[in-house]
């Protein structure tokens, strides 16, 4: 490996053209497919297998009108007026009708009552059998008709109007959602009402390349030219990762057309992209700088050799972090795929173009990669004089034990909020108090009840396949009226054919809370439900949807854990060539992840210091957090774990034993992985001051994972350990030794054939 990298490293030196011409002609190409065909991404987070998911197909075969999204608006008084008085009422039914007009909006007083002529039944009389609500509202009456959709508080000043779409609100189009929303804000300027729409309505797309990214970039460039010395040798890992994410991140938006992407998708690709593209092109070009002051290399020999030695742990790190993330395709879920494939072949883009572009951009640079400056200052160091790391190195062995003891009691400490984490999806209740999504859910829960920001939806099917009796229909809404923790039932009427029903369910807790889970399951399993009719029924709906995606992360968390550590167990195995170090090393990784996952519950969840990071409400952790943070940290850990440890297995190979070969490979490699930590940290917290919630979670639980890991885990246990285990950490097993390949990751053969080259040429 090693070899090859070496000569593709001299040939992209020799020619810079042939790869610079190359790639920013592949960037040209994905910039002009994306102008001419443009950008489509979703918000839809299908999970098929599950019931609900299940459900919205059947109704989508079967009853199509009925599989689209819901909205609402919650109408507000001023203090002491009425929803209903009369110079409300107008302007309000015209605002309703209006909105009913939308061929994307469903009237179901009209499919009723066009329903009940079909199949020869009194709509009006069957609803006026159904029990009595538990519900402490009523309905907005004019003429002594109630308008369909819209109730209104006990106290009268609070009223909900809520509708059913023909589409999910991620499928219409951006004209038809601000038409929608504009009618729902033009009576509040026609009337004194305060008028808020549902926060299904008010999904915002997740904005790339903001100010929260460039600031994350900036103090990557002042860590690069702190590491590196000089503006010319810092700009060089920046424009590797722009190239090498706007080749990923560009590339998907083109697909998107051709492949349902998720709006999560390219900014994860991004996030990963731009973080693993500086840091690889940081080892590579620190790793030439040393070759030219050290070695006294010219700079073609010495780029050529950095690609050869640093660029295999590039390549080498690179594959764990793709492995890591392709593991996400075991789970089976559309959305995680997508993610994890683009994010995989961004990385995979960062590690081609670090190999390629960056040698040819070298040659651009030439010998001013190392200015004069700094070569007189190098060879005017003292070097009787020990460095940082040197003094830190030297008291973290000498403390070892106590060293990995408080590791061990801090990151304990702070993973201790992982027993109560609670894992859903964003809602209302957890957005900021100052946003349209999170006060319409407060006004709701105050007029209505929790439950009404939560609806489940029930579908209907006689099990004969033929058409359902009404009074069956009747005697199911009956059934669900007697059951605990549900406040409402609404009929929704049949389809065409009245094959299948439809029964909207008010719960009486939150979509979040653990009680409407446990409803669901009962809905889904209870015999009492369906007593008395020929019934079967399905449970969806957007709660329903959030539990079930829920439940199936978790299940499969622990094979997903299994699958990337297994693999990567056995690529470090390869690489360092010893048992103890990949056991080690993901011992010291648990610890990490754990103690990521408590932080970020105490933040997220808790609200411990939440005005810090720009929230002020408590909520659940986004469902699949812990699948997604776990496999891009491992893969992110495992890089530092190879540039630290293998630099300090090239000291161990070349003569140095025990602590001395600690100590060489510390100070060697630290100064540059503790830059690389920062540089990801800073990226990642670029994410963390974003609107949207998700994003927030998951930039901060990258960010606080790197923090932990490649501080605490890479730069104080990881050595500590190894000190105490001695050079029984590079144990091998003779058998294992002789079928295991030598990747000479630490360029151990090529340093060796190119000085003997050298030293026959003299």
């Amino acid at each position: 490996m090693s070899k090859f990298l070496y000569k593709m490293g001299a040939f992209a030196y020799k020619k810079p053209w042939v790869f610079i011409v190359s790639w920013i002609v592949i960037l040209g190409a994905i910039i002009g497919i994306i102008s001419t065909s443009g950008i489509n991404v979703s918000t839809e987070t299908r999970i098929d297998g599950t019931e609900s998911q299940d459900v919205l197909d059947q109704l989508a075969e079967n009853f199509p009108i009925a599989s689209g999204g819901q909205g609402s608006f919650i109408f507000e008084a001023p203090n002491g007026e009425q929803i209903d008085a009369p110079e409300n009422i107008e302007p309000l039914l015209d605002t309703i009708n209006e909105i009913y007009n939308l061929n994307y909006v469903i009237n179901p007083m009209e499919i009723m009552q066009e329903q009940g002529q079909e199949n020869g039944e009194d709509m009006q009389s069957m609803m006026a059998a159904l029990p009595e609500s538990n519900a402490t509202h009523r309905p907005f009456m004019v003429n002594d008709m109630p308008v369909p959709g819209v109730i209104i508080s006990e106290e009268g000043n609070l009223s909900l109007f809520s509708f059913q779409l023909t589409e999910q609100v991620d499928n219409l189009t951006e004209s038809q959602l601000d038409k929608l929303i504009n009618l729902g804000y033009q009576l509040e300027e026609d009337t004194s009402l305060t008028v808020l729409p549902s926060g299904t309505l008010t999904q915002s797309d997740i904005p790339i390349g903001g100010a929260e990214e460039i600031i994350g970039l900036i103090i990557a460039g002042v860590v690069l030219v702190v590491t590196l010395g000089s503006l010319v040798a810092a700009g060089l890992p920046l424009i590797i990762a722009l190239m090498g994410v706007g080749i990923g991140v560009g590339g998907t938006y083109s697909l998107s057309n051709l492949f349902e992407i998720n709006n999560l998708t390219p900014v994860l690709a991004l996030m990963i992209g731009l973080a693993v593209g500086i840091d690889y092109a940081l080892f590579i070009v620190n790793r030439q700088r040393k070759l030219i002051l050290e070695e006294k290399l010219s700079a073609k020999e010495a780029a050529a050799r950095a690609i050869g030695t640093a660029g295999s742990a590039v390549f080498f790190a690179g594959l764990t972090v793709m492995i890591a993330l392709c593991g996400m395709l075991v789970i089976g879920i559309q959305f995680l795929s997508s993610m994890a494939l683009v994010a995989s072949l961004t990385v995979f883009l960062d590690v081609l173009v670090a190999l390629t572009l960056l040698p040819s951009l070298l040659r651009l640079v030439g010998e001013r990669i190392v200015s004069k400056k700094a070569r007189q200052k190098y060879e005017e160091r003292d070097l009787s004089k020990p460095s940082l790391a040197d003094h830190w190195i030297n008291s973290v062995i000498k403390a070892k034990w106590i060293a990995v003891g408080l590791i061990i009691i801090v990151l304990g400490t702070l993973a201790i909020p992982v027993t109560q984490m609670n894992l859903g999806m964003p809602s209302g209740s957890s957005a900021n108090k100052d946003t349209a999504e999170r006060q319409s859910y407060d006004l709701v829960t105050e007029g209505f009840g929790e439950g009404y920001n939560g609806t489940l939806l029930m579908v209907a099917e006689e099990r004969d396949s033929k058409a359902i009796q009404p009074e069956e229909y009747l005697q199911l809404i009956v059934n669900l009226s007697e059951q605990e923790g549900i406040l409402e039932v609404s009929p929704g009427g049949f389809n065409d054919d009245g094959t299948v029903g439809i029964i909207s369910i008010r719960p009486e807790h939150g979509p979040t809370d653990s009680e409407t889970q446990e409803l669901v399951k009962k809905l889904r399993s209870s015999e009492a439900i369906t007593d008395e009719t020929n019934l079967t029924v399905g449970i969806t709906g957007l709660t329903a949807i959030n539990i079930d995606i829920s439940k199936n992360l978790a299940d499969v968390f622990p094979i997903y854990i299994g699958i990337i550590v297994l693999l990567s167990l056995v690529i470090l195995l390869v690489v360092f060539r010893s048992v103890l170090v990949p056991i080690k090393a993901t011992v010291g990784f648990l610890l990490s992840i754990m103690a990521t996952f408590g932080v970020t519950t105490a933040i997220f969840q808790w609200g411990w210091f939440g005005t810090l990071f720009g929230i002020d409400t408590g909520g659940p952790l986004l469902s699949f957090i812990p699948i997604m943070v776990t496999g891009i940290l491992y893969g992110l850990a495992m890089d530092y774990q190879v540039f630290l440890v293998s630099s300090m297995r090239e000291s161990f190979v070349h003569g140095s034993k025990g602590d001395l070969a600690i100590r060489k490979g510390y100070s060697t490699a630290s100064r540059v992985v503790v830059a690389a930590a920062i540089i990801m940290v800073s990226v990642f917290a670029g994410f963390i001051f974003t609107d949207d919630i998700m994003i927030k979670q998951v930039g901060f639980a990258l960010a606080v994972g790197i923090l932990i890991d490649a501080f605490l885990i890479r730069m104080i246990f990881v050595p500590a350990v190894m000190s105490i285990l001695g050079d029984k950490i590079w144990w091998l097993p003779k058998w294992l030794d002789k079928i295991l390949p030598n990747l000479d990751i630490e360029g151990e053969k090529l340093t060796r054939e190119l000085d003997k080259k050298v030293t026959e040429d003299k």
